[in-house]
């Protein structure tokens, strides 16, 4: 039950930071990035709030089941915090600071996002 309360906080702080990345985007970056830049930080937001609520799926579910935690649903969870972080927090970073470099972590974070999704099948497919 623990783990339900943390990744629905959790899915809620992305939730509302992908609202707010989005919207300063869309209105405070115009002036200052490049197209290209500004799609990168789209990007960046959208998956972010796609995997906020995956985030908060996982933590429904989770608040459904008696212990303990299918062990695939937690690590679903936590692939899709660390995804996150590292996949829209890198975009964020790219495009505001222009260092290409940082673009090889998107890719890192990208396979830990699919792994969020393999683990939440895995989940399901173990349910009775």
């Amino acid at each position: 039950m623990a783990a339900a309360r943390i990744f629905m906080a959790i899915a809620a702080i992305f939730g509302g930071l992908g609202v707010a990345a989005g919207a300063f985007a869309s209105h405070s970056l115009k002036a200052y990035l490049s197209k290209r830049s500004l799609e990168i930080f789209a990007t960046g937001a959208r998956y972010q709030m796609y995997h906020a609520l995956a985030l908060l799926f996982v933590a429904l579910l989770l608040a459904q089941i008696e212990l303990p935690n299918p062990p695939t649903l937690v690590a679903s969870g936590i692939s899709f915090i660390v995804g996150i972080v590292l996949f829209s927090g890198s975009l964020y970073a790219l495009s505001l600071t222009g260092i290409q470099e940082l673009g090889i972590v998107a890719p890192i974070g990208g396979i830990v996002l699919i792994v969020g999704w393999g683990c939440l099948a895995a989940a399901a497919l173990s349910f009775k």
